[in-house]
């Protein structure tokens, strides 16, 4: 698999595991300008890491500005929504259960 050879959605994301093993699950997320508006709360750590695009994701009523090559940790039960999104924003996720 060619982690860049991805078709962008027309709505919402595209996610695709990459690999899970123990206690990790990797994750490639591609995502479409018209996003459902949706809070996230996991109960797994996560970091993120933006391959292609630009997003903005809202923190405690902060906005983290993600640009090419930018990561950002999200720890277990934090809320966090994403309220702006570049269409073909390619993402890769870490769980970390």
């Amino acid at each position: 698999m060619n982690i860049f050879d991805y078709t962008i959605p027309a709505k919402d994301e595209d996610l695709t595991a990459l690999l899970e093993h123990k206690n990790i699950k990797i994750v490639r997320i591609v995502s479409s300008n018209d996003l459902e508006p949706k809070v996230y709360t996991q109960g797994e750590d996560e970091w993120v890491v933006v391959l292609e695009g630009k997003a903005t994701i809202l923190i405690n009523n902060e906005p983290n500005i993600l640009s090419k090559g930018d990561a950002l940790f999200i720890p277990s039960n934090t809320p966090h929504k994403i309220i702006e999104v570049a269409n073909g924003t390619l993402w890769l996720a870490v769980h970390i259960y």
